[in-house]
């Protein structure tokens, strides 16, 4: 079973853009949040992982602040 990933980013992000294109690189499947653009998704970012910082994971409810390969590869058991 496939895990949900969820990515909250910004399109001037260079860390975000780096992240998008390590998942997309080894075809992990992901749901990119814009929260330059949306409000209500800044707001579910902040909720979560009390931090403004972008990027922000949510792998099946487990948060990743920042661009960290080796918990992400660690809570996608890659």
């Amino acid at each position: 079973m496939s895990k949900i990933v969820k990515i909250y980013s910004t399109p001037i992000c260079p860390y975000c853009k780096m992240a998008k294109q390590y998942l997309t690189e080894n075809n992990i499947p992901f749901e990119d949040v814009d929260v330059a653009s949306n409000q209500t998704a800044t707001r579910e970012m902040i909720s979560k992982s009390s931090q403004m910082g972008v990027p922000v994971f949510d792998i099946d409810g487990q948060i990743i602040v920042g661009f960290d390969k080796t918990k992400i590869k660690q809570l996608l058991g890659i």
